[in-house]
Parts: C-alpha cells; structure tokens; sequence
C-alpha cells in the first residue's frame, strides 16, 4: 500500500457517515417508507432497518402524511438519565427501564389525549434512539452498531397517576395511555446525536434544553444494558430519558421536541 492510499484509507475512515433521513408514511390507505431526498420521498420496499430498497417514483414530502417513523415490536424507556431531572434524588447505578405499549406512539401533528380523570399531564422531550439489529448481551460495541438511527419524542407522563397518593402499581396508563408517545418526524440515520441539543418548547416557550452529551448513561450503554435481560430486535424504540424539570399541559396547548440536525415534533393538546 503506498502512503497516497494509506492516507485516503484514513481520511475516509475519520469521515462522518453520511446523514440519512427516512419517512413512515400514509399514501390513500396504505402505509410506507420512504427515504428523504431533498423536498422528495423515494419510496421504499421495506423499512430501512429491514433492508427496504428503492422503488420506483417519487412523492411531494409536503403532499404526503408523516407516521410514526418506526412500526417497533416493543417500546422501552429510561428514566432518571438526566442529573437535571433527578433532582434531590438518588442517582442511579444503572439505567432505570420501563415498558411503553406500542400503541400510545402518535405522529407528528397528531393531538395528544388528555385521558378522562388525567389531571398532571406532563411533556417529556427525549432523544428516541430506533434498533437496526437485535440480540442477547451486546457489548458497548455491539449495542452501539446495533443502533439504526434517532428520532424525536414525547414521554407525556401523567404524573399523579405515576407518583401521587393513589399511585398505579405499574406506570401503565401514566405513561402509557394512548398517545402518550409522540414520534417523528424523520429516522435520522448518520446524525451526531451523542452531543445534540435537545430543545422542548410548550406554546413556544421554551421549557426544556440540554445536550444529549449530559445522559447519565449514553445511548450504547442502554442498549447494552437491556440486552443482557431482554433481547432485542429490528426496530425496537427506546425513548432515553429526559432533561430539567416539567410542567402540566392542558387543551389547547401545544408542545415542541426539537433536537438539533434531528429534527422538529410538534403535537397540540385536547381533551377526551
């Protein structure tokens, strides 16, 4: 190998891979994927962390209606990452995992539901990391190719539910009450999200803002960590915790993720 090669060999290891921005989608009745190309979608045959390929045509990404950009078998979440959020408490040791039923994920726009008898509904802005690969005990290495690419969400927390006098045994319907998890707009794969900032805005007001650089654990280590107890698969989202404090929403209002060269999720508030 001469030092010509040897030098373009390293140069191109050093580059950042190229950013990637994908679409779930509504077409008419059907649902699809589709990777961004400017102000254009190409359609795709699958979802990306399944291997989707190009098909052919291409579509207005403003004539057409954004999803959830992930369809996942299962949804987990960390809390307590952020010393911000923890406040007065215990830091933990490990990172803290809980379930969120695939059903309370929504699309950008769509509204979030304040559920009867819900009276602390609070926003969560976090980076959502989506999985490429799964598996058993994956190392730090493992876990951190096994990652497809971020998006942005909303762990809306109904907080008495979660922590008040009458407490559920399990953070069921707290967190899991349908529409509880907004996602979107765009799976970004290739994007810096180790030192991103995470912005949450409440009627544009900005209520939330942190680096993802502060996690307590970084998204790797998650990974890693619940695989040694649950096994993972292709497309499976983790929401990874929250910064700072938050705040109660109510009807009508509307609420802001915005997590730099991630993207921007905005969903109004209604009532049941």
């Amino acid at each position: 190998m001469t030092r010509r090669q040897s030098i373009t060999m390293m140069a191109a290891a050093a580059a950042p891979s190229a950013i990637e921005k994908f679409v779930r989608f509504q077409n008419g009745a059907r649902i699809s994927w589709g990777r961004v190309d400017g102000e254009q979608v190409i359609p795709l045959s699958n979802a990306p962390y399944l291997g989707g390929k190009p098909l052919g045509g291409k579509k207005q990404l403003k004539n057409i209606t954004l999803l959830a950009p992930a369809d996942p078998p299962k949804v987990l979440a960390v809390g307590l990452n952020y010393k911000s959020h923890i406040g007065t408490r215990t830091v933990p040791k490990e990172p803290e995992i809980f379930y969120k039923p695939t059903t309370c994920l929504i699309a950008p726009g769509e509204p979030i539901v304040i559920p009867a008898g819900a009276k602390n509904v609070h926003y969560e802005g976090e980076l959502v990391l989506v999985m490429a690969t799964g598996g058993r005990n994956l190392t730090i290495e493992q876990a951190k190719a096994a990652i497809f690419g971020v998006t942005c969400g909303n762990d809306v927390s109904e907080r008495d539910w979660q922590n008040g006098p009458q407490k559920d045994l399990q953070w069921w319907r707290a967190k899991g009450s349908d529409t509880f998890g907004p996602l979107g707009p765009m799976l970004v794969k290739g994007a810096a999200y180790d030192k991103a900032l995470l912005q949450t805005r409440l009627n544009k007001e900005v209520v939330q803002k942190q680096f993802t650089s502060d996690l307590l654990f970084d998204c790797p280590t998650i990974v890693s960590y619940i695989s040694k107890y649950v096994t993972l698969a292709p497309g499976d989202v983790i929401y990874t915790g929250t910064p700072g404090s938050t705040k109660r929403m109510v009807a009508g209002d509307s609420v802001e993720v915005e997590i730099e060269g991630i993207g921007l999720l905005r969903n109004p508030i209604k009532a049941s």
